[in-house]
C-alpha cells in the first residue's frame, strides 16, 4: 500500500514537474517573439505592461524551480551585479578592419584591382557603416556561446555577459537550418535618443554616441549595461556550412533566425550603382536615428572574397568609404618631432585646442616636409584641422587671409631631436630617418615595445614596463629581455612578487613563440606579420634568410626591392647579427618546425603553382589550400602562365576554365587531387 501511495506521489509531482517545465518553456519563446517583434522588426505586438507580466511570471517560475534553470532565458538579460575583469578569447577568424577612402577616384582604383583578380562577373553589396563597437556572436547548436570584441583582431575581450543585455540580439535562434556552429559580426551601437536621455543624468556628459557604446560594453556591471539600452546591427557571416555563397543571400537568411539585419544593404551591379548609394546615404544620414560614418562595399560572392584574399590589415574583397571629415580652424602653436622604432621622423603640431567631431584636438599630425612645404605652414598660423578617419587628426590646409606678415616658414629639422644624429631622407621617400638606429633611445625602446606586443612574442607589460626596464639601464636591446633576473625587476616602481613572477613567466613563454612571429618582432623594416610569415615558407630558418641573396629574396611573391634590401642591410649590421646569435643562445624559435617535424606531408608537389576554385565536398577550400601548402606547392589566386594545375570544383566560373584551356594549364577535380597526393605517400 506504501508502494502505491508512494508511486501516486511520485506519478503527480512528476506531472506537475513538467507542466512547470512546459510552462516556463512557453514563457521562454514568447518573450523571446516578442523581443524579435520589438527589437528587430519595430512591430511589437502586445504592450509593455503585457511583456513586463510575463517576464515577471517566468522569473518567478525560474526562481521557484532552479533546477530548470537556462543560461540563455530572456530573464538572463537583466545582467548581474559581479565585477570581474574580461577574459581574452582568440578569434577563430581574424577580425581585421577594413580599408579607407575618402574619395571616388580611390574607389575607381579598388574596382579596377578587383576586377584584374576576377575572371568572372561579380556584384557588389553596398551597407552602412556604422559608428560603434565592432563584436562577433558565435553560435553553438542555436544558443549564443561567446561574444567578443575586436581587441587587436586576434583576441578581444569576452562581454557575453554585457552583450546578453542587447535584446535586439538573439540568444537562442529561431527556426532549425542554421550551421551547429557559426560566427556573425556586427555593430553595437547607441541611438540618438538613448545617448540624449544618459546625457541628461552624467555630470560629464560623453563627447558622442560612440564614445558611450564603447564605454558601456566594457562596463564590470552587467546590470548597469542592461539599462544603457544599446543596440545591435549585424552585418558578416563565418563559418564552414554557411546557408548560401554569397554574403548578401546569408545575410537575408541570418534574418530568418531573428538577427537584427540592416534594411539598408543594397546589391550593386557596377561601380556606379554604387556612387549612386553613395550620393543617397551622404544626405539621408543625417536622418538616421544613430550615426554612422561612411559606406562599406564588399564583393558578394564568397569565392570571389577568397580569390582575393587579404593582407596583414584588410581583407582586398572589401573597402570602406568616408564620408567628408568634419573641419574646424585653430592656431598652431608649436612643433614637435617624433621618433619611430625604425628612426622615422613623424612632425606633429601642438594646436590651441579646438572640439572636433566630438572630441578635443590638441594635436595634429603633418606627416613630413614635403606637406609641410606644400601647405606652406607657419608658426601662429591659423590651420585647418580635420578627422579622416586616423587617430590622429590632420592638418589639411592653412588660412593665409588671417596670416600676420610677420611669422617666418617653418624650417625642417636637420638632425634628431633625441640623439643629436643627422637625419637621412632616401630618394623616392618623403621620410626623413634617424640612421643611429643602435643608440637612439626612442628607437630602442620602440624596438623593446614591438617585442613585448600581442602580434609579436606577447609578453606581459607594455610601454610603462618597457619605460621602466630602459630608464633603469636593464634593457638597450631586444635581446636583454631574454638576460632579465628577478632581482632586477622587482626593483622597478610599482613591481611586487606577483607582478614580477608574471613577467618572467611571460618571458619564459614567448621562447615557443613561433618563427614567423619571432621574425616580425625583429622589427626589420618593411616587414610586417605578413611578409614574414611569406619569408618563413620560403627560408625555413633565419640563417637561410640571413644568407639569402638580392636574387633570391626578389623571386619570392610579395618581396620587392625595397624590402629585399631592407632585409640584407639588416644583416649586414654586426650588431643584428650579435642579437640574433643571443635569441637563439636563449631557445627562442628561429626556424620553421615544420621543415623538420611530421607536419610536412611531403615535398610532392615542390615547385608547383596551384589554383582552386569552386565549390568541394571531402575538404573545405581552407583544408585544400593547407594541404597544398604543406606538399610543398604555393596557392595561387589567379591563373597565369606559371600555374601548374587548376583545381576545379562545382560551380567554377566559366571565364576561369577557359583561361586554363587557353593557356594549356591542366585542370583537376577533387578526386584527382587526393589521389595525386596520395601516390608514393
Amino acid at each position: 500500500m506504501k508502494s502505491i501511495i508512494f508511486f501516486n506521489h511520485f506519478f503527480f509531482t512528476q506531472m506537475h514537474k513538467n507542466e512547470i517545465k512546459k510552462q516556463i518553456s512557453t514563457l521562454r519563446k514568447d518573450l523571446e517573439m516578442h523581443n524579435y517583434n520589438y527589437y528587430v522588426l519595430s512591430t511589437p505586438k502586445i504592450s509593455d505592461f503585457e511583456y513586463d507580466m510575463k517576464l515577471k511570471e517566468l522569473e518567478k517560475l525560474e526562481k521557484e524551480n532552479p533546477d530548470f534553470f537556462e543560461i540563455n532565458s530572456p530573464t538572463q538579460r537583466v545582467g548581474t551585479d559581479s565585477n570581474e575583469e574580461f577574459n581574452q578569447i582568440t578569434h577563430k577568424y581574424s577580425m581585421l578592419s577594413l580599408g579607407n577612402t575618402y574619395n571616388q577616384q580611390e574607389l575607381l582604383d579598388f574596382d579596377s584591382r578587383v576586377k584584374k583578380l576576377l575572371d568572372d562577373k561579380y556584384e557588389y553589396v553596398c551597407e552602412l557603416k556604422y559608428d560603434g563597437v565592432a563584436i562577433g556572436l558565435s553560435y553553438e547548436n542555436g544558443k549564443l556561446k561567446h561574444a567578443v570584441t575586436r581587441g587587436d583582431g586576434v583576441k578581444g575581450d569576452d562581454v557575453t555577459q554585457n552583450v546578453k543585455t542587447i535584446k535586439s540580439i538573439p540568444l537562442n535562434l529561431q527556426g532549425s537550418d542554421y550551421p551547429s556552429f557559426f560566427e556573425i559580426r556586427g555593430e553595437i551601437f547607441m541611438p540618438h535618443k538613448v545617448f540624449d536621455e544618459l546625457n541628461k543624468q552624467r555630470e560629464t556628459p560623453f563627447a558622442n554616441p560612440r564614445n558611450a557604446a564603447s564605454g558601456t560594453i566594457k562596463m564590470q556591471n552587467s546590470s548597469q549595461v542592461a539599462k544603457r539600452k544599446l543596440d545591435c546591427y549585424l552585418y558578416y557571416l563565418l563559418g564552414e556550412k554557411l546557408p548560401s555563397n554569397y554574403h548578401y543571400e546569408n545575410l537575408i537568411k541570418a534574418k530568418d533566425w531573428g538577427f537584427k539585419i540592416p534594411t539598408h544593404i543594397k546589391k550593386a551591379e557596377s561601380i556606379n550603382q554604387v556612387f549612386d548609394y553613395i550620393n543617397y546615404w551622404n544626405n539621408e544620414r543625417h536622418n538616421l536615428p544613430f550615426d554612422i560614418d561612411g559606406i562599406v562595399i564588399k564583393v558578394n560572392l564568397i569565392e570571389q572574397q577568397d580569390i582575393l584574399g587579404f593582407t596583414s590589415k584588410s581583407p582586398r574583397w572589401a573597402i570602406s568609404y568616408k564620408f567628408k571629415a568634419e573641419q574646424v580652424a585653430t592656431d598652431l602653436l608649436s612643433v614637435d618631432y617624433q621618433i619611430g622604432r625604425t628612426g622615422a621622423v613623424t612632425p606633429v603640431a601642438n594646436l590651441k585646442p579646438v572640439l572636433l567631431a566630438g572630441t578635443t584636438v590638441k594635436r595634429a599630425s603633418l606627416h613630413n616636409s614635403d606637406i609641410i612645404k606644400a601647405l606652406d605652414i607657419r608658426l601662429g598660423d591659423m590651420v585647418f584641422v580635420e578627422k579622416g578617419g586616423e587617430i590622429i587628426p590632420k592638418i589639411v590646409g592653412v588660412d593665409k587671409e588671417k596670416r600676420k606678415n610677420d611669422i617666418l616658414s617653418l624650417e625642417y629639422i636637420t638632425n634628431c631631436p633625441e640623439c643629436s644624429e643627422k637625419l637621412i631622407r632616401k630618394d623616392g621617400e618623403s621620410i626623413h630617418y634617424c640612421p643611429n638606429h643602435d643608440n637612439c633611445p626612442p628607437q630602442i625602446k620602440g624596438k623593446i615595445e614591438h617585442m613585448f606586443s600581442r602580434k609579436a612574442m606577447n609578453i606581459g607589460g607594455g610601454e610603462a614596463t618597457v619605460n621602466l626596464l630602459f630608464n633603469a639601464g636593464f634593457v638597450k636591446n631586444i635581446a636583454d629581455i631574454y638576460e632579465l633576473n628577478k632581482e632586477q625587476i622587482i626593483s622597478l616602481e610599482g613591481f611586487k612578487e606577483k607582478s614580477t613572477n608574471n613577467l618572467l613567466r611571460s618571458i619564459d613563454e614567448s621562447k615557443k613563440i613561433e618563427y614567423n612571429k619571432v621574425l616580425y618582432s625583429l622589427g626589420i623594416r618593411y616587414v610586417g606579420a605578413t611578409i614574414a610569415k611569406i619569408l618563413c615558407k620560403n627560408f625555413k630558418s633565419i640563417d637561410g634568410l640571413m644568407n639569402a641573396s638580392f636574387e633570391e629574396l626578389i623571386e619570392v611573391d610579395e618581396i620587392g626591392n625595397k624590402i629585399a634590401e631592407s632585409i640584407i642591410y639588416y644583416f649586414q649590421k654586426p650588431n643584428n647579427i650579435e642579437i640574433i646569435n643571443r635569441l637563439k643562445k636563449h631557445g627562442l624559435q628561429l626556424k620553421d618546425k615544420d621543415s623538420s617535424s611530421s607536419n610536412v606531408s611531403s615535398n610532392k608537389l615542390e615547385g608547383l603553382s596551384i589554383v582552386i576554385s569552386g565549390k568541394f565536398h571531402k575538404y573545405s577550400r581552407d583544408q585544400i589550400k593547407e594541404i597544398i601548402e604543406k606538399n610543398g606547392a604555393k596557392n595561387s589566386s589567379s591563373i597565369s602562365k606559371k600555374t601548374s594545375y587548376l583545381v576545379a570544383g562545382e560551380k567554377i566560373g566559366p571565364s576561369k576554365l577557359q583561361k586554363a584551356k587557353k593557356l594549356n594549364i591542366k585542370i583537376i577535380n577533387e578526386l584527382d587531387f587526393i589521389n595525386l597526393i596520395s601516390e608514393g605517400l
